[in-house]
């Protein structure tokens, strides 16, 4: 079976590939689990972060915004020892903050997915790439999302991590041609 470039061989990768990435996710607490993930990768690797992803989902309580919003200097530094995740103080602070921002999105649109989803009017962007090489690393749409993110308190959203995040959460689907999963 013929995949994107970028998968490599650990069945973890692959598994996220075959069965995530690019599929249109509406559910509004994983979709805050991945724009949180996807803001934790920034400067590293997709990679590192999906194999921590598991014991991010324990200590950040599987992610429920209505928990993070509470923690406070003690959750904090017990977050900032915790090598099981990337011990970055603005990246766990970011976390926190982008609770509070995702739960004001929520009571003012009434979901999280339907204000993220707003962005491609409902239905995921499909593309033709040939290879991965041509793959964008930010679009208009990425950069009017980061814009918007940023001016409703969210942090660690810029057009780069949207994109990325527009591609896990299915908004965008950026499987190459050759790829199994270009449908």
């Amino acid at each position: 079976m013929e995949r994107c470039d970028w998968v490599n061989d650990d069945p973890l990768y692959i598994d996220y590939h075959d069965n995530e990435w690019g599929i249109p996710e509406f559910d509004d607490q994983k979709l805050f689990e991945l724009i949180l993930l996807e803001g934790a990768q920034a400067g590293l690797s997709w990679y590192t972060v999906l194999k921590k992803r598991e014991h991010y989902r324990v200590v950040f309580d599987r992610f429920n915004p209505e928990k993070i919003a509470t923690y406070d200097e003690n959750k904090k530094e017990e977050l900032l020892s915790d090598p099981g995740i990337i011990r970055n103080k603005l990246k766990v602070n970011a976390a926190i903050t982008n609770a509070h921002a995702y739960l004001k999105i929520k009571a003012e649109k009434g979901s999280f997915s339907n204000y993220i989803w707003s962005f491609v009017d409902g239905k995921p962007i499909k593309n033709n790439w040939e290879s991965i090489s041509e793959v964008p690393a930010t679009t208009e749409i990425s950069n009017q999302m980061s814009k918007d993110l940023k001016k409703k308190g969210f942090k660690f959203v810029g057009p780069t991590i949207c994109y990325a995040f527009m591609q896990a959460s299915g908004l965008v689907d950026d499987h190459i041609k050759s790829c199994f999963c270009h449908k």
